[in-house]
């Protein structure tokens, strides 16, 4: 069972609803998928890369949101939820194989880690950076948890199937095929080719070599070619 002792009774109805069966608002003016020509790790960083069009000004009203929040304005905190949920729960989705409601947990379990540290960001980097670093964080660490409860990771046959997904408009095949992944193979292809990190910032972050982060994605790209050429 998951320790939910933690969460701060304040923050209350900023998370999704887990009983509404609706997913978090990804926003609107999304772009057509990239042509299935390109191969799937250029789909994603082509992707990733989207919608970076007036991103200096909104970095400069979540640094105004994120000054407010510390001093205690949990309106401000509840807008930066708004805000970046979104992006956080496609990643946590990912990250987890498409499992909706562990993904939702994740979510919440992030922005909770969020408030309760939010002391700690000292705007040396882009506050959507730190907290996507965060929940990479909280993601493996309740992998961990999960791995030493189960003794062996999870089959790929077994893999939790997808829901409705809260995707940044990745073809639906492609989102399939990287909840298949393996679990390693698929963290270092999302924080790789979606989230832009450096197999340097993966393998800290991940507690792996870095030839190991390297490895991993090469299998992933391997394995996304094979199953979306059959």
């Amino acid at each position: 069972m998951r320790a939910v002792a933690e969460r701060d009774n304040s923050l209350e109805g900023l998370a999704p609803s887990r009983e509404s069966g609706r997913e978090p608002d990804q926003g609107t003016g999304q772009q057509p998928g990239p042509s299935m020509a390109q191969k799937p790790h250029e789909k994603l960083a082509d992707k990733a890369g989207e919608g970076l069009e007036g991103e200096s000004e909104q970095q400069a009203d979540d640094a105004e949101l994120v000054d407010a929040a510390r001093a205690g304005d949990q309106r401000a905190f509840e807008r930066l939820y708004r805000r970046h949920q979104g992006r956080t729960m496609a990643l946590c989705w990912r990250m987890c194989g498409g499992n909706d409601t562990l993904a939702a947990e994740l979510v919440q379990d992030s922005f909770v880690r969020a408030w309760q540290k939010l002391h700690l960001f000292r705007g040396e980097a882009k506050f959507t950076t730190w907290l996507h670093r965060l929940t990479v964080n909280v993601v493996l660490s309740d992998r961990r948890i999960r791995m030493r409860q189960v003794a062996r990771e999870q089959p790929l046959e077994s893999a939790p199937e997808a829901g409705t997904t809260p995707s940044l408009g990745l073809d639906a095949d492609l989102e399939a095929a990287i909840a298949k992944l393996p679990e390693r193979a698929r963290t270092v292809l999302v924080l790789h080719d979606v989230e832009g990190m450096k197999h340097t910032e993966i393998a800290e972050l991940a507690d792996m070599a870095v030839g190991t982060s390297k490895a991993q994605l090469h299998r992933a790209r391997r394995l996304l070619r094979e199953w979306l050429d059959e």
